[in-house]
């Protein structure tokens, strides 16, 4: 009895040490958030000063991953917005429109007044309405060290047909998040999971949310069965009937002080519409279990809705966590899930039909028509490795490593998968493994742009661009090939740390080449203290600070510290100064 007692007793002191320090994260939480939304705060008062649409061709995007990428509805092209890099130092976000051109191969920049605040890891939805509607929600906003973040909970609407965007405000939406999962499906987004951090503390969502296209209102679904575990990076993907699947994901749990154990799921999930038709609408969640050949366990993968009635999923990263560093094993190859089906295949290069002729010389006519294609000759056995070198700017080289299952076994696969896929044709063009990457699917193509991969402790963000028939699945094309000289790798230390104390918000501007700066607005030089010719980054500080810290203290009010309005006047001339270079 004396030591149950003595343990009731010990478990209830927990539970109060547990609720002070939740208490204690939950005002350091809220402190922190304050200090990025007054960031926010004035990156929205720069945007607010552009009045103009502004539409012009340029270079492809600078580096990035954790963007969206979206398909018009009506025309040809490809609508990326927002995502984040990172250079080894600094974290930088992006409220940035493009949109490519799938035709002519050709990017133009979009300014639209009234953006979105910069963001990554948010979600977007494609709708035919009026011409095309774009909807965002939510995402992240991070301080330059990557140490603080914001998460937004926010929704907004592009209206694609006159390039306007709209802030949609109405109560009972999600809380904030990023890493969280949204579709498009019978005039409702539907969001499910994703997660929110600070500095402190985390928390992973497994909550669903729907809100109405029509009546502009959001509501909690209160789905029956048991559902999937809270977390983030998951696959979501609707069917013609109006129902989701859910499949994988990542999520991570507190083990100990300063520890966490991160979980790869591959549970797949079906969230359905019961008694369709009634006053409201009844979900409930069953889980599934797939036939055929599930996607090794990965985080970071990227997704789609291909044609056929399949949704796609590509690349990620398999982490082994040890107690001091994380090795990650990157991945480029594609998986595709038949809705219908509810079956699993991996997606396998045929190759193109001139080298596909030259393997079938020899067969009969009768096997020639037939829906599965086999490889005539005894391919070697085993798997092979591909090593690429790519050299930075800095001359750095980076060797990527990839290992292509032997054919032997990729023929295994096909057969037993019953599939029109072919086993690999030995080495073809392909993106390099990534994750974190954009995709997007327009008549029947997928398009794969940027995302990361890491050699060590160095990160490599991307900017290339690759497509693929996914009807013909017969090799990669590269649209925008990876650049090197776009690679900045810059060494951590702690002067930097304190460089980035001093200058705040330095991460919330956008570190893009000088061709993608074509346009200066006017408004905001008639507005703000131009920049003289040949003027240094200082000397313009120096000669305007006391303007900007004035602007500052105006949006910021009367109670904010002096030294976070010096910090925040500064990182506004800084973007107003680079804008202007």
């Amino acid at each position: 009895m004396g030591k149950k007692g003595k343990r009731e007793k010990k478990g209830k002191g927990a539970e109060k040490t547990a609720a002070k320090m939740e208490k204690k994260m939950s005002r350091r939480g809220k402190k922190e958030e304050e200090d990025l939304e007054a960031l926010i705060a004035e990156f929205q008062s720069l945007d607010a000063k552009k009045t103009q649409i502004i539409e012009l061709s340029c270079p492809p995007p600078s580096p990035r991953l954790n963007g969206s990428l979206s398909a018009h509805p009506e025309k040809d092209e490809l609508i990326l917005f927002g995502g984040e890099y990172f250079n080894g130092q600094k974290t930088y976000l992006y409220n940035d429109l493009y949109v490519y051109n799938t035709r002519k191969n050709s990017w133009s920049k979009v300014e639209i007044p009234n953006p979105p605040p910069r963001r990554c890891a948010h979600q977007a939805a494609v709708v035919p309405t009026a011409g095309g509607q774009l909807w965002i929600f939510g995402g992240e906003f991070a301080s330059p060290s990557g140490e603080q973040f914001y998460h937004y909970k926010d929704l907004w609407v592009l209206h694609l047909a006159t390039k306007t965007w709209e802030q949609i405000k109405a109560s009972g939406g999600p809380s904030g998040r990023s890493g969280h999962r949204m579709v498009a499906c019978k005039r409702q987004l539907i969001i499910f999971g994703g997660f929110h951090e600070s500095a402190r503390d985390y928390i992973y969502y497994n909550d669903v949310y729907a809100f109405n296209l029509d009546s502009f209102t959001w509501s909690k679904l209160a789905p029956s069965g048991i559902g999937p575990a809270p977390r983030s990076g998951c696959q979501m993907a609707t069917n013609p009937e109006g129902s989701i699947i859910i499949y994988g994901g990542y999520s991570k749990q507190r083990i100990k002080k300063d520890v966490d154990k991160g979980t790869l799921h591959t549970d797949m999930f079906l969230l359905k519409v019961e008694g369709a038709g009634k006053e409201e609408d009844k979900w409930a969640w069953s889980r599934l279990s797939p036939s055929g050949v599930k996607p090794t366990p990965r985080s970071g993968f990227s997704v789609a809705i291909g044609p056929n009635n399949r949704s796609l999923l590509f690349g990620g990263v398999h982490d082994e966590e040890e107690e001091e560093s994380i090795e990650g094993d990157f991945f480029n190859d594609i998986y595709f899930y038949d809705l219908g089906k509810n079956r699993w295949f991996p997606g396998q290069l045929k190759g193109p039909k001139s080298e596909k002729r030259k393997r079938r010389r020899g067969r009969q006519a009768g096997a020639e028509g037939a829906g599965d294609e086999e490889m005539e000759k005894q391919p070697p056995q085993g798997p092979v490795e591909i090593v690429k070198e790519v050299v930075a700017e800095d001359g750095t080289v980076m060797t990527i490593k990839q290992v292509i299952s032997g054919p032997a076994e990729e023929k295994e696969r096909s057969e037993s998968e019953g599939e029109e896929e072919d086993g690999a044709l030995g080495q073809q063009v392909e993106p390099c493994p990534r994750s974190n990457a954009m995709l997007a699917v327009k008549h029947g193509v997928l398009y794969v742009y940027g995302g990361m991969f890491e050699v060590g402790d160095r990160q490599f963000t991307l900017s290339d661009l690759y497509s693929i028939d996914l009807h013909k699945m017969e090799e990669w094309k590269v649209l925008v090939e990876m650049d090197p000289k776009a690679q900045e790798w810059l060494e951590d230390s702690e002067s930097d740390e304190e460089e980035d104390d001093k200058e705040g918000a330095e991460g919330g501007e956008e570190e893009e080449e000088s061709s993608e700066e074509e346009t200066e607005d006017e408004g905001e030089e008639e507005q703000h203290p131009s920049v003289q010719l040949d003027e240094s980054h200082a000397d313009y500080l120096s000669r305007t600070e006391q303007y900007w810290i004035k602007l500052a203290r105006s949006n910021m009010g009367s109670d904010a510290k002096e030294k976070k309005v010096v910090k925040v006047a500064h990182a506004m001339a800084k973007t107003f100064y680079e804008d202007s270079v």
